[in-house]
C-alpha cells in the first residue's frame, strides 16, 4: 500500500490546535505543543542571536519561522539566523521564508521519534537545502551539537558541554558559554 504524499496544500486543511505540522519529503510530521524548558532555552538561543546581530548588523534571528523548501518540504525550526543578503531572496510575499537560513536551531523535545527527526531527518533535510550550520540542543544533557557543512554535507565537527563557549565563523565575534542557554532550568 502507498503511503500518503503530503503537500503544502494539505497543511492548510489541518486544524489550528496548537500542534506543529511539518512536511519532510512529503511525510507528515505533528510535534506538541514545546514544553516549558524548550521554549526557555528557544528563547535564550535567541536572545544571545539577537544580541549579536543589533551589534553587527549581519542578520536576524527569529524563532520559529516558517520555511518551505518544496510543495513536499514544509518545516518549523526553533530558531534560526539569516544574513541580511539571503533574507532578501528567502522571504516571499507569503511571509515565510523559501530559501535556506544559514544557521538553523533544533532543541530536542521528549521522545525518541522527536529526536530521530531532528538528528536524523531534519539533518538531511538542511543538508540538502544549503544550510551552513546546524545546531542541536540538548537541555536534558546540558550540551550543543555543532554540524557543520563540509563537502556539501551537515557534518558533526563537535559536541559542546556546559563548560564550553560556543563560537562560529559564521558568526564573526559570537560567543556566549553553553551554559548560559540552561540557566533558569
Amino acid at each position: 500500500m502507498k503511503s500518503l504524499h503530503w503537500t503544502s496544500r494539505d497543511l492548510e486543511l489541518l486544524p489550528d490546535d496548537g500542534s506543529r505540522y511539518e512536511i519532510i519529503d512529503g511525510e507528515l510530521y505533528v510535534a506538541k505543543q514545546p514544553d516549558w524548558q524548550h521554549q526557555l532555552v528557544c528563547g535564550k538561543v535567541l536572545f544571545f542571536l539577537e544580541s549579536w546581530s543589533n551589534q553587527t548588523q549581519l542578520g536576524v534571528p527569529i524563532i520559529t519561522p516558517g520555511i518551505i523548501f518544496a510543495d513536499d518540504a514544509n518545516v518549523v525550526p526553533d530558531v534560526i539566523w539569516i544574513s541580511q543578503e539571503r533574507l532578501k531572496t528567502a522571504l516571499h510575499k507569503d511571509g515565510k521564508l523559501h530559501n535556506a537560513p544559514e544557521l538553523v536551531v533544533e532543541v530536542l523535545s521528549p521522545g525518541a521519534e522527536n529526536e530521530r527527526r531532528d538528528r536524523e531527518v531534519k539533518l538531511k533535510l538542511y543538508s540538502r537545502r544549503n544550510v551552513k550550520e546546524y545546531w542541536v540542543v540538548n537541555w536534558r544533557e546540558r550540551t550543543l551539537e555543532i554540524y557543520r557543512r563540509e563537502d556539501a554535507v551537515l557534518t558533526l565537527e563537535k559536541t559542546l558541554e556546559e563548560t564550553d563557549v560556543l563560537q562560529s565563523p559564521l558568526l564573526p565575534g559570537f560567543s556566549c558559554k553553553v551554559s548560559q542557554l540552561f540557566t533558569g532550568l
